[in-house]
């Protein structure tokens, strides 16, 4: 169930930021970057927020029927998604989806719990992780094959790869056995946040997930900003040429499906020697290997060094994100642990909150093709109507072109040269760094290299 919902996940989600901002004459929505981050930004986190919710309705009213709810609202809002057309609409439907993994999310993970011991817990949960990537990567390798052929065949696939589930809760599921309760839902839910912020009263722990917010803002911009900024200004017919393929095979969300390639193929080595230092140490490091990662993603014109910048942001990944999971559950103390790995999900709920932003109106300003050609529209006092449901951002570009004399391919290279749309690596990577030198701190002079509870006896 995990391999179909990834992929249908990451099928659409991959490619979601460019069909938030594409041209409208290409079937998708044409929104701005700001309309775009503010609908990826609120959603998503609200996926990672809400299973605090979810998991209390899956806990009282058993896994199977959550699941079969969850698909139902996946289908659901996949349609609605692709086939909503305004602003507002495609917000809701977006929250709609949200809400559709936010019950699939806690049932899964606590599945692979209930149904391993203690010998076989490490296989199972490194089978799921396994499932994660395979899925991560299959979707949007597809989906960046078909999108520029019809945006509907990106929701069908989602559609219908999470319909495949249906097949496997009804015929394959066995319902694991829940402890019974006589509380009532808000009760459950009500001692839920209880719970969170009693553990967020411990300050040094909270600075911890203040400080891991930032590198999930970081991090994100392989979703919201990467794939616009591909799709802008990196030649990728280089790559199908190189590959004695067609020009527009090889498209932004193809290549932002090697991220989870570069991890199904280097997880166990990097894991080998990550597992070889403290926990505390691994995230810094990782983290930032992934800021040289952002370096070289958003950097130039060159596919290559986009595709070796994937790969350095995959091997920090593959160092800091593991660890974050583990670096809590080591720290937590023996009576606490439920409590500290409840909170786990709030950085990554931030993260992406503040991803979108950043990825809104600072991105366009300082990095967006359309909005650095309207700056020099505007300069150059050139006459174009503004972008109407009759005249596309396509027809923009065109028409711009035109009264420049230039082709797009030295409209691009004009407006990338005089711009340096590349320098938004600067505020990508700065944030990463950023946070690594806050971990640093945080565990040079406040846990004094040790842990954060006194009540935990490892040093990590």
């Amino acid at each position: 169930m995990e391999f179909f919902e990834r992929w249908a996940w990451y099928g659409f989600y991959n490619a979601f930021a460019l069909y938030l901002t594409l041209s409208k004459d290409t079937g998708a929505a044409g929104f701005t970057q700001a309309q775009k981050g503010a609908i990826m930004g609120t959603g998503t986190m609200l996926l990672y927020f809400l299973p605090l919710i979810t998991g209390a309705i899956a806990d009282r009213i058993g896994y199977k029927k959550v699941l079969v709810l969850s698909f139902i609202s996946y289908v659901i809002g996949y349609f609605m998604v692709g086939n909503l057309e305004s602003y507002e609409a495609i917000y809701f439907a977006y929250i709609f989806l949200a809400f559709a993994g936010a019950l699939f999310k806690p049932i899964i993970s606590a599945m692979i719990a209930k149904t391993t011991d203690k010998e076989s817990s490490s296989i199972g949960f490194g089978i799921f992780y396994m499932m994660i990537n395979i899925g991560g990567f299959i979707g949007p390798f597809i989906s960046g094959l078909i999108y520029k052929t019809s945006w509907d065949l990106v929701f069908y696939m989602s559609m219908l790869t999470i319909g495949i589930n249906f097949i496997i809760v009804f015929f394959f599921f066995k319902e694991p056995g829940r402890e019974k309760t006589t509380d009532s839902f808000i009760l459950n839910v009500w001692k839920a946040l209880k719970n969170i912020f009693i553990t967020l009263t411990d300050f040094k722990y909270l600075l911890f997930l203040i400080i891991m917010a930032g590198f999930w803002t970081a991090f994100n911009q392989l979703y919201y900003s990467f794939p616009v900024f591909l799709d802008d200004w990196v030649d990728l017919d280089r790559l199908s040429f190189f590959l004695g393929l067609a020009p527009g095979t090889i498209t932004a969300v193809t290549v932002t499906s090697l991220d989870a390639f570069f991890i199904i193929v280097l997880q166990l080595w990097i894991s080998t020697i990550a597992m070889k230092h403290r926990p505390m140490n691994a995230m810094i490091t990782g983290i930032l290997i992934l800021s040289i990662g952002l370096l070289f993603m958003f950097t130039g014109q060159n596919p290559w060094i986009a595709i070796f910048g994937i790969l350095i942001f995959a091997v920090g990944e593959m160092a800091s994100s593991p660890k974050f999971t583990e670096y809590i559950g080591r720290i937590a103390p023996a009576d606490k642990k439920a409590l500290y790995m409840g909170t786990s999900f709030l950085p990554l709920a931030a993260g992406h909150k503040f991803a979108g932003y950043l990825s809104g109106d600072l991105y366009a300003n300082v990095a967006e093709k359309f909005t650095l050609l309207k700056n020099e529209v505007l300069a150059r006092g050139l006459d174009i109507q503004q972008i109407s449901e009759q005249f596309t951002r396509t027809d923009y570009f065109n028409r711009a072109a035109d009264l420049m004399g230039l082709t797009q391919q030295e409209l691009t290279k004009f407006l990338f040269d005089k711009y340096n749309p590349d320098k938004i690596w600067i505020l990508y990577s700065g944030i990463a760094v950023g946070a690594a030198l806050a971990l640093f701190l945080y565990d040079r002079f406040l846990l004094k290299g040790g842990q954060v509870n006194s009540n935990t006896a490892d040093n990590y």
